[in-house]
């Protein structure tokens, strides 16, 4: 890191309270490595800093502005409440600074409107169930109007990110990488990359590159007043690092909630958005995507822990090796393979599938397909709304079925193993998705959860903000008409979910 100009006579204006207006008795700042983030009172002030890295040029005032100016603009497509304005910093005629004074102007800010940091999302202490979705929606309703990028990346640009990542991760080896670890991860990629160029060529022609948001991790969304995910914070310096494939720019989102220890949610997350956008075929890239994700955060946080105080610099160092490792996991290769949990409503089935899908093969995991949540896809509906009985048709579950399996065989041909939950209590259907194995050449394991009727009956009634509609009295009449199956593995569903996922785990390793 170059440092272009002195700013700390700007900072010190910032961060005193007395230029904040009535009211503001304290300042909290946030640094990164690029940025200076000021609250004070209702705002937020961010500050670019002027330095020079490998990846970007803050070093002069008219490169801040410009980039202040791309922030504003960009972040308005997520966040239009949050990003309010732009604000010049000034010297005056005694030699102090103001806010958009007459003099001349010694800085640019960007002005937003401040948010609870315990909302952001890599603060929450508890991350809510519904929340995967919730993501899931928003990116793939953000990736829905992004500008197509038709100039955007292609294998040649995926190439040269590879090699800007390369050059900072050999920089930081050995103090912060073991830099066998380093060129073995290099070497992995480089090799992933060279077998799936012709890949990135088509998702270009496709459509799939588009100008999205770049910097998706966990820290640049936050929720607002209804638990809503908000979206912030996206990439301004440099165009092509934000013309990318919208599965790749989904990626970092997924591959730090992997780092957080949010493995099934991860999956949950990627399971909605694939089928929201109806972009299964991707999924042959999603290792590589995932891995390049994690070598930027590994850079980043042993950037940051270069220039942080020593009690926080060795927990960054530390993230930094972990995601380092989490790298080299998803470049391990995955074995396709069909898992079928099925049950009485109630029974515990999505529970055990989502919870599952992730133990399933190399970061991500399984892709997680779940009837309810289709079904509700089919009608347009919100996952959470009732559908009526119509819904429930013959002829619509048969519909529903047929989907089922085709996405099925579309997530197999990937190379990546699913997990279809369903009730699956016919014979025919059944004997369908074993077909469908078979034709593809992949295992197959069918798992049949059973539980007593009063247990089935109290989870029904204990549901809340679920895709699945079934009633006691649905249940009721599938139990009275199921043809339990004789060759699935029967699975005793009263264990805790932790018990199950470890007992299913070793039947499908």
């Amino acid at each position: 890191m170059t440092a272009a100009q002195d700013q700390s006579r700007t900072i010190a204006f910032l961060q005193d309270p007395a230029n904040h207006g009535a009211g503001v008795a304290e300042v909290a700042r946030i640094d990164t490595h690029i940025a200076h983030v000021f609250l004070a009172g209702d705002y937020a002030y961010k500050l670019k800093r002027a330095v020079r890295l490998p990846f970007l040029d803050f070093s002069t005032l008219d490169a801040r502005a410009a980039a202040c100016r791309a922030e504003l603009d960009l972040n308005r497509r997520t966040a239009p409440e949050m990003y309010l304005r732009l604000a010049r910093l000034t010297a005056g005629s005694d030699g102090g600074l103001a806010f958009d004074g007459d003099g001349a102007v010694v800085d640019w800010l960007v002005v937003m409107r401040r948010f609870p940091q315990c909302r952001r999302l890599d603060r929450l202490e508890v991350f809510p169930p519904t929340l995967p979705a919730r993501l899931a929606e928003a990116v793939a309703a953000f990736h829905d109007t992004a500008a197509p990028a038709p100039d955007g990346a292609d294998a040649a640009e995926m190439h040269r990110l590879l090699a800007v990542n390369a050059k900072l991760l050999r920089g930081f080896a050995p103090d912060v990488f073991a830099p066998g670890d380093v060129e073995d991860l290099l070497a992995h990629a480089g090799a992933a990359l060279d077998a799936l160029s012709p890949r990135f060529e088509a998702r270009l022609a496709q459509g799939f590159v588009r100008h999205g948001h770049g910097d998706l991790h966990l820290a640049n969304i936050h929720l607002d007043g209804d638990g809503l995910p908000v979206i912030f914070d996206c990439l301004e310096f440099d165009d092509r690092l934000a013309r990318a494939d919208t599965l790749y720019d989904l990626a970092f989102l997924a591959m730090d909630m992997i780092h957080h220890g949010l493995a099934a949610e991860a999956a949950s997350l990627l399971s909605r958005y694939l089928l929201l956008r109806d972009d299964f075929d991707g999924l042959d890239l999603i290792g590589v995507y995932l891995s390049l994700r994690a070598q930027i955060r590994a850079h980043v946080a042993a950037t940051t822990a270069a220039g942080a105080p020593a009690d926080r610099a060795e927990a960054l160092r530390r993230a930094a090796q972990g995601y380092l490792s989490l790298a080299t996991r998803c470049l391990a290769p995955a074995t396709p393979r069909l898992i079928a949990v099925g049950g009485l409503s109630g029974s515990g089935k999505s529970t055990l599938a989502r919870a599952l899908a992730p133990r399933i093969g190399p970061p991500p995991g399984a892709i997680h397909l779940r009837s309810d949540e289709l079904r509700k896809h089919l009608f347009d509906a919100p996952l959470e709304a009732p559908l009526p009985a119509e819904a429930y048709a013959p002829e619509v579950s048969a519909r529903v079925y047929e989907r089922l399996h085709r996405l099925a065989r579309r997530i197999l041909a990937t190379g990546r193993p699913v997990v279809v939950d369903a009730v699956h209590d016919r014979a025919d259907s059944r004997a369908a998705l074993a077909a469908l194995a078979a034709d593809v050449g992949v295992p197959f394991t069918g798992l049949w959860l059973e539980a007593p009727e009063a247990t089935l009956a109290a989870r029904i009634e204990a549901r809340r903000d679920d895709a699945s509609d079934a009633t006691v009295e649905v249940m009721h009449r599938q139990r009275a008409a199921a043809e339990v199956p004789a060759d699935w593995r029967r699975i005793e569903a009263t264990e805790t979910p932790a018990a199950m996922v470890e007992a299913v785990a070793r039947l499908t390793e």
